[in-house]
């Protein structure tokens, strides 16, 4: 006897003409079909998306380097460039006073102004760095700290993290001091907590944008012999905490059971509905007739 492989079908089909359409099945089919669209495009989305693991670590990211880039951007609109320097200390015995690697001065408001920009490295222990006029042979007669910030990242923090992560990569960005002319000669310290953080793409590179939040505080200074000496002050502190980001992707297997059980339970809660939806019209229209029993 020659063997039927249709005897291994478990989806058996009804003919048509046993079957009965209803409106109600109708309304619910295309309900459930719609339900399924709007679910698989989110799960498609999703699938689609970069997703980002975050974690915290007790550890230092890159224990490998001795040193943390620092980038800063600030304008002083009433301060003249000749004036400006930038001073770095920290507790390992650092002092550098008139850094000049890597600093660039542009004249603001016709030369009574000043922007300056500057890269450099830091010692991964408690200090600060500084723009003040300590650096300069001839010192002005009042000198005027009024400035606004435009940027101070530390590591590899950019743009890149800013719009694909959420932290505090810059946030002294755009923040301005314009005191009254009173107290022009004010000096401002920002008190700096760093935050060491680790990035790690699809591709296994890593990166080491760092974080930082601070706190703001302006007093009068007074330098030797009595005389006001401003300056703009970073004091920065490293926490032994990281943080530590991973991109992820949604593996196909993940997806494509979430779209099984999308599909499988849409369609098995709407016959379900459909049932007992048939079932009560039934019941009741032979309720109507008298041949309920």
């Amino acid at each position: 006897m020659q063997f039927d492989i249709r005897r291994l079908d478990i989806y058996r089909k009804i003919p048509k003409d046993l079957t009965q359409p209803t409106y109600t099945g109708a309304s619910i089919s295309i309900c459930s079909v719609l339900f399924i669209v709007y679910l698989f495009l989110a799960e498609l989305h999703d699938f689609l998306s970069l997703k980002i693991k975050s974690e915290l670590i007790v550890d230092d990211p890159v224990s490998h380097a001795s040193r943390i880039p620092v980038s800063i951007d600030i304008s002083l609109p009433h301060l003249h460039c000749d004036f400006i320097g930038l001073d770095i200390q920290d507790d390992l015995g650092r002092h550098e006073v008139g850094f000049v690697g890597n600093t660039e001065k542009y004249p603001l408001n016709d030369g009574a102004g000043c922007h300056f920009k500057g890269d450099f490295l830091i010692n991964k222990v408690h200090g600060n760095f500084h723009i003040s006029t300590h650096s300069s042979r001839k010192k002005p007669e009042k000198p005027n700290m009024f400035h606004t910030i435009n940027k101070v990242s530390f590591g590899d923090a950019n743009e890149h993290f800013s719009n694909k992560l959420i932290g505090s990569f810059n946030p002294l960005g755009n923040v301005s001091q314009l005191e009254p002319e009173a107290k022009a000669e004010l000096t401002h310290d920002y008190f700096i907590k760093i935050v060491p953080a680790v990035y790690t793409d699809l591709n296994e590179k890593q990166t080491y944008p760092y974080q930082y939040t601070y706190a703001h505080r302006s007093n009068i200074h007074y330098g030797h012999n009595r005389q006001v000496s401003p300056a703009i002050w970073f004091k920065y502190d490293i926490t032994p905490i990281s943080v530590k980001y991973t991109e992820e992707k949604e593996p196909l297997y993940s997806f494509l059971t979430s779209v099984c059980a999308i599909v499988g339970g849409s369609f098995t809660v709407a016959g379900i509905l459909d049932s007992l939806f048939f079932t009560a019209y039934e019941v009741f229209r032979k309720a109507e007739i008298g041949k309920l029993s």
